[in-house]
């Protein structure tokens, strides 16, 4: 039986509620007691090999491990971006409750101890790179809970959520390390441990930047944007792409990380080119947009087959994930008044999602592979993102 946009909507809405928002993580094999109870939780390499084996594993062995199903904070920023969504669509008091409730949940699991307001993961976290305890703030939860109270703020009224919003980006500027700095140019690291050159992290802080500066009226605040964001597309590549970072282990590009690209870039520009916002040139602003315009014709030729199947990286058909199909649904919505089918896409792209890996229940599956599907339903990597694309969606087709 096909199953509609809005009835698909509605039943992950039901799903993730009755769920409490809480659930397992790809990356959450490290809060096993099991693990935690061996001398191995103090080996960098078994930590990688415990958290890639349940990545990867089609079976979900966390209950046996001792995994407890947890909320994420990343996860509750994007079900509140889900819930403005719905409310701006909807206007009723309902869904104002909702994403008020959401708002406030986030808010409170912001972490302490930092120059400003920053948000981290409910797991240890074994990178190539570094390691991160539990609770390290790291600029991706951080960024993805400022755009929500950003939005919240335009949404809802400013004054509960823009001074929220306005110490993130202390966080940022006082916590951060920056690497590549010069005149024009920085790029801010993942998180305070660590000196990493990530893209779309970088990017990410920049997003924010420009954003909280636009509703704050602070320029400054929008000069550090443009100076991050002119980092990453002098680092684009000849085909339009981008890898994930800056050193040759990270050379790769994957569907999602230039998804979270093209939309912040996307949003840089709309704030920086706004009067309140206002710190760069047209010129700096072309070449901004011509990034984007390269950056998405890659992504669109390389990443989607016709019938909207999004692949994981551009050489491959395996996996298909929910993480990437959701991701590209939000970023195209957020980039319709630039690219006129990218709404067109968008929708093509749910209607796979909805027919390939949603589960009777209302959920998504983790991944289909060529000979089996994982069906885990991970409640930040899959349902959360599913949840915030197919509430923008919904949105932007209400006003058409």
């Amino acid at each position: 039986m096909t199953v509609d946009l809005t009835t698909a909507h509605q039943d992950l809405w039901q799903w993730c509620r009755g769920q409490n928002f809480a659930g397992y993580d790809p990356y959450d094999a490290l809060n096993s007691r099991v693990f935690q109870a061996t001398p191995l939780r103090h080996s960098r390499t078994a930590r990688l090999a415990w958290t890639q084996f349940h990545k990867r594993s089609p079976v979900n062995f966390r209950a046996l491990a001792g995994v407890p199903r947890e909320r994420n904070s990343k996860g509750i920023a994007l079900f509140a971006l889900a819930a403005l969504a719905e409310y701006r669509r909807s206007k009723t008091k309902e869904a104002e409750i909702e994403a008020r409730e959401l708002l406030d949940d986030l808010m409170s699991m912001c972490l302490k101890g930092f120059k400003g307001a920053a948000w981290g993961y409910n797991f240890d976290w074994q990178a190539r790179a570094f390691f991160a305890p539990r609770g390290t703030p790291m600029i991706v939860p951080t960024a993805f809970a400022a755009r929500a109270l950003c939005e919240a703020a335009e949404a809802l009224g400013p004054e509960e959520y823009r001074p929220f919003a306005r110490t993130i980006c202390d966080f940022i500027l006082n916590d951060l390390n920056r690497s590549e700095e010069t005149d024009d140019e920085v790029c801010f690291s993942y998180s305070p441990l660590d000196h990493t050159r990530v893209f779309n992290a970088s990017l990410l802080a920049a997003e924010t930047l420009a954003s909280v500066g636009k509703l704050c009226k602070e320029a400054s605040l929008g000069v550090w944007a443009m100076r991050a964001a002119r980092y990453v597309i002098r680092r684009q590549r000849k085909d339009g792409s981008w890898a994930y970072g800056g050193t040759e282990y990270q050379s790769w590009a994957d569907n999602f990380h230039t998804a979270f690209v093209l939309m912040s870039l996307s949003k840089i520009i709309d704030a920086l080119g706004t009067e309140s916002g206002a710190v760069a040139t047209g010129s700096s602003l072309q070449d901004f947009e011509t990034a984007i315009q390269r950056g998405y014709e890659f992504w669109k030729e390389r990443f989607f087959l016709g019938n909207g199947w999004p692949k994981y990286y551009p050489d491959r058909l395996y996996p298909a994930d929910a993480h990437s199909a959701a991701s590209a649904i939000v970023t195209l919505v957020g980039l319709r008044g630039r690219f006129p089918r990218a709404l067109n896409l968008a929708e093509l792209i749910a209607e796979w999602a909805i027919g390939n890996l949603r589960d009777d229940g209302g959920c998504f599956y983790y991944q289909r592979h060529r000979f089996h599907t994982v069906r885990i339903p991970y409640m930040r990597w899959s349902e959360a993102w599913m949840m915030y694309g197919l509430s923008r969606l919904l949105e932007v087709k209400s006003k058409k």
